[in-house]
C-alpha cells in the first residue's frame, strides 16, 4: 500500500524564545515491510542544525528554536510503500543487545496491577506468540481507551490502575507485562492510516516483542491486531521517552501551545 503523509506540528509562545533546541524523530524508518519513497522536512522560525541515527536506529533531526520567536512549524510530508508482513518485522539492528529491552523503565516499571497481567497469561507450554497475544487482549480488555485520562508522563500501572488510557499507556502495559515475561519488548511510534477518514487525531504508538525464530513482532493493543498495510514506522525505543516525535528544551518564554494536523491517506499507484 502507498501512503501519503503530511505532518504538521505548529507551536505557539506566549513570550520571544530566548534559546531553544529540539531533537525530531519524524521520519519514517527504512526497515522492513516499508519503504520510503519521498520524505520533506521543512521549518519556520527553526533551522535545522544536524541530523544523526541514534541507538535505536531512529533517525533524528536536531534542530534549534530561532531567537525572538513565538511560532515554530515544522511540516513533514512524504510518501511511504507499505507490505503486510502479519506484523513480522524480522531480525534484530541497531546498536542495543537484546537483553536492553529486557530492563524496566519509569513508564514500564510493573507494580501488582501489571504483575497480575502477566501472571494471568503466563503459559508452561513455551508458545511465546499465543502468551503475547493473550496478553494484548487481556490489557485491551482491561484498560478501556479514552483520550484525556491520561498523559504522556502516565506510568503503565497508573493506567492499569484506572482502568483507562490511550494507545501510549497500552504499550506502556504490554512492555511492562512482556518483560516479566522475559520477551524483549519495545515503543513503536508512527502513523496509523483509519480507514473511515484521512484527518488522524495524533499519531499512533504500538509495541514490539521479540519472539524466537521469528525477531520483532508487532502488537496494536489498542486495536486488538497486529500491524499491516496502514502502519507506518517511524520510531522505536525502550519506552515513549525514547521514541518520542518531539523532545527538547526552550528558555525564555512564558507558556506554550501546540497544534498538531496530522492527514494519512492511501495513494493510488497509477499503472
Amino acid at each position: 500500500m502507498r501512503l501519503s503523509i503530511r505532518h504538521t506540528t505548529h507551536y505557539r509562545f506566549a513570550e520571544p524564545v530566548a534559546h531553544g533546541l529540539q531533537r525530531l524523530r519524524l521520519t519514517p524508518k527504512a526497515t522492513q515491510g516499508q519503504q520510503i519513497l519521498d520524505w520533506k522536512m521543512s521549518f519556520e522560525g527553526a533551522r535545522p542544525e544536524l541530523e544523526y541515527d541514534d541507538h535505536n536506529f531512529n533517525r533524528c533531526t536536531l534542530v534549534s528554536v530561532l531567537p525572538g520567536t513565538q511560532e515554530v512549524v515544522v511540516d513533514c510530508e512524504g510518501l511511504v510503500e507499505t507490505n503486510d508482513q502479519a506484523g513480522v518485522i524480522g531480525w534484530h539492528s541497531g546498536h542495543l543487545p537484546l537483553w536492553a529491552f529486557l530492563a524496566q523503565t519509569r513508564q514500564t516499571r510493573p507494580g501488582p496491577k501489571i504483575r497480575a497481567l502477566a501472571s494471568s497469561v503466563r503459559r508452561s507450554d513455551g508458545d511465546t506468540l499465543a502468551m503475547l497475544h493473550a496478553l494484548s487482549a487481556a490489557i485491551h480488555a482491561e484498560v478501556k481507551y479514552a483520550t484525556g485520562a491520561t498523559h504522556v508522563q502516565t506510568t503503565g500501572e497508573e493506567a492499569v490502575a484506572a482502568g483507562l488510557g490511550v494507545c501510549q499507556d497500552h504499550a506502556h502495559i504490554f512492555i511492562g507485562a512482556a518483560r516479566l515475561l522475559e520477551v524483549p519488548t519495545r515503543y513503536v511510534s508512527g502513523y496509523l492510516m483509519m480507514n473511515d477518514r484521512i484527518d488522524q487525531e495524533a499519531t499512533h504508538a504500538w509495541a514490539e516483542a521479540h519472539v524466537e525464530g521469528l525477531g520483532w513482532v508487532g502488537f496494536d493493543i489498542s486495536n486488538g491486531i497486529s500491524p499491516d498495510t496502514r502502519y507506518v514506522r517511524v520510531a522505536t525505543g525502550r519506552d515513549y521517552a525514547e521514541a518520542a516525535p518531539v523532545t527538547g528544551i526552550t528558555r525564555g518564554i512564558g507558556g506554550e501551545e501546540l497544534h498538531v494536523a496530522l492527514a494519512v491517506e492511501q495513494q493510488t499507484v497509477e499503472q
